[in-house]
């Protein structure tokens, strides 16, 4: 008998990236996949793709909006009705408080929420208390919430509850990574090559990468000052890729004229396959001020790419600071040019990092671990059920 799961994101691209591959699993597994999100260009892809049996979109946003959001609870309850799951799973904190109050509302057996990160991390004042209040509220309707790294845990257990109902799966990551995907193999090499001519770089550049959204957060601001520093007179480009979100958390005005006037930054945009742009790359540099468990420091150390990253959680968990990478304070524009400078100078280090990052990633957050401690998690919960019924 093949059952019925429902999984909920506030925007369609985080089903997409954030659960790349986990549909196809769990469809192979005994479950039809449904997904319910905000509108998005991602939804035919998924329904094409990912074996995703019905794909409903409801008007959620990112900004906090009661009036939208209560309008959301209800068209959300409505499809949980018509749908009937045995689990809904949310991800995202809109998602999580619309989706885990909607199923609560429709009587759903098993109820599940996914930390990945926590904006109120950086709010401050009265935002970041309704922000925690969110929080409260979905945890509170919610059966189970994962946390997918342990500094994430730390600080929720500190702050937010310290409810035995939130835990770890394994140590860690929401999706894991896919060491066969995210691999050098021919066709990728070749499409790097194509990548490597089309931007004009040059076999003497030192290349280094971001991959994530051009934001405040991110550390973009922090990232662009470095960079146009130690640039001056050096071969070296710096590639972003991501897009920009001006409403939001935009990046400072300084820093939207260095990437105008300095022509060794690329700025790139997002792209749908960042395994080219990783392979002719030689550094990643993920300054970020908050995370959960981020994928891209992971997917980048199966590309054998040494990793300067912020002494945060998440990020501390993949990167060890002189192992396979280097760590640097949140915020520090001086930490992060000493860390840039060290690498860029260091040959012996680079390629220390580079012998050793992609088995350390791969031993504790490989995909087919992940997906089977949730499908683990998911039949003993369906078990539970049973039981009690």
């Amino acid at each position: 008998m093949r059952l019925n799961i429902l999984k909920i994101t506030t925007v369609p691209i985080s089903l997409k990236l954030l659960l790349k591959g986990q549909f196809l699993f769990l469809n192979e597994n005994g479950f039809d996949v449904n997904t319910i999100s905000g509108h998005g260009d991602e939804s035919e892809y998924l329904i094409k793709n990912q074996k995703v049996k019905t794909h409903s979109t409801i008007n959620l946003t990112r900004k906090i909006t009661p009036f939208k959001d209560l309008k959301a609870i209800y068209e959300c309850y409505q499809i949980i009705k018509k749908l009937k799951p045995v689990i809904v799973h949310t991800y995202t904190p809109k998602a999580g408080l619309i989706g885990m109050i909607a199923s609560y509302l429709a009587k759903t057996p098993i109820k599940l929420h996914n930390v990945t990160g926590l904006p109120l991390m950086e709010a401050t004042g009265f935002k970041q208390k309704i922000l925690i209040l969110v929080e409260k509220l979905t945890y509170f309707f919610a059966d189970k919430v994962y946390i997918n790294s342990f500094g994430i845990l730390e600080f929720v257990n500190k702050n937010i509850s310290q409810s035995p109902k939130i835990k770890i799966l394994g140590k860690g990551s929401t999706n894991g990574i896919n060491g066969e995907f995210f691999n050098k193999s021919p066709e990728i090499t070749i499409k790097s090559e194509a990548i490597f001519t089309k931007l004009k770089l040059s076999k003497n550049d030192f290349i280094w990468i971001f991959i994530g959204r051009i934001v405040k957060d991110k550390g973009i601001n922090e990232l662009l000052s470095s960079f146009d520093k130690i640039s001056q007179n050096k071969p070296m480009k710096l590639l972003l890729i991501g897009d920009f979100e001006n409403d939001l958390d935009p990046i400072s005005s300084d820093s939207k004229k260095i990437i105008f006037k300095n022509h060794n930054i690329l700025s790139l945009g997002f792209q749908n396959d960042i395994r080219p742009y990783l392979q002719i790359s030689n550094c990643l540099v993920f300054p970020s001020y908050r995370e959960g468990l981020p994928n891209v420091p992971m997917q980048a150390s199966c590309f054998d790419l040494p990793i300067i990253a912020t002494d945060i959680n998440g990020c501390n968990e993949i990167v060890e600071n002189g192992i396979n990478g280097l760590l640097v304070p949140a915020k520090s524009t001086e930490g992060l040019l000493n860390a840039m400078e060290k690498m860029y100078n260091d040959a012996t280090l680079r390629e220390k990092c580079s012998e050793v990052t992609r088995e350390m990633t791969l031993s504790k957050f490989d995909q087919k671990v992940v997906w089977n401690n949730l499908l683990n998690e998911y039949k003993k919960l369906l078990n539970d059920v049973q039981t009690i019924v």
